[in-house]
């Protein structure tokens, strides 16, 4: 075996875990500014409902049917506040149940993503692409990156502990002066393990062994 190939050992009782609350990401949509007015009438401002963990960000009352080939959901919540484009974040049951394969992507990560048509009280608008399944990902503020030596955009493993417990690779670290410390799964992955909101999982920054966490 080449070096590359082989793998290092670590000390798991070495290594500090990055204590990282949970939060369950249900099926939701992001709006841009003209697909509010379509879906809710001209000069419509989107009402917030509940803050949401992350500052700044809130579920709206609005809510739309998201229609695919084979299948509609009805009344998913769009989130505030609005963004340049328009974005459906969906589960693997959720996408089976439009009739879409929807690609695993970073949220942003938009081009050659899949086609839904959106529905609401006022219009419906077809998105030539913008349904995704969000990879797995942790808020992080820029000063808890820098205590714990990260930059946004690191990939690191985590750990839930537990019955269905499980060590969760290449999860996305995302900086920024508005976030907050959080983990965010979707639904099938958090009811995979068991997960719910609120829940304390463990981030490691680690370069070697991963199955060294598992003792």
């Amino acid at each position: 075996m080449s070096n590359l190939e082989t793998p290092t050992r670590v000390n798991p009782d070495e290594i500090t875990p990055i204590a990282v609350t949970v939060g369950i990401s249900a099926r939701h949509v992001h709006l841009s500014r003209d697909h509010v007015e379509t879906l809710f009438g001209t000069g419509h401002e989107l009402k917030p409902f509940k803050e949401l963990s992350q500052p700044g960000q809130f579920a709206a009352e609005e809510m739309v049917t998201v229609v695919g080939p084979k299948g509609v959901i009805e009344k998913v919540r769009v989130l505030g506040p609005e963004r340049k484009k328009s974005q459906v974040e969906l589960s693997i049951s959720d996408c089976f149940k439009l009739g879409i394969k929807a690609p695993l992507r970073d949220s942003g990560d938009l081009a050659g993503s899949s086609s839904v048509t959106l529905v609401g009280p006022a219009g419906s608008v077809t998105l030539p692409e913008g349904a995704i399944i969000a990879a797995r990902h942790i808020h992080m503020h820029t000063s808890d990156a820098e205590k714990y030596g990260l930059v946004d955009g690191d990939r690191i493993y985590v750990r839930a502990k537990g019955p269905r417990g499980i060590i969760f690779g290449d999860v996305l670290v995302r900086v920024g002066n508005a976030h907050k410390l959080e983990m965010h799964v979707d639904t099938d992955e958090g009811n995979a393990v068991g997960l719910r909101n609120g829940d304390t999982v463990y981030a490691y920054k680690i370069h070697g062994h991963i199955s060294e966490l598992v003792k």
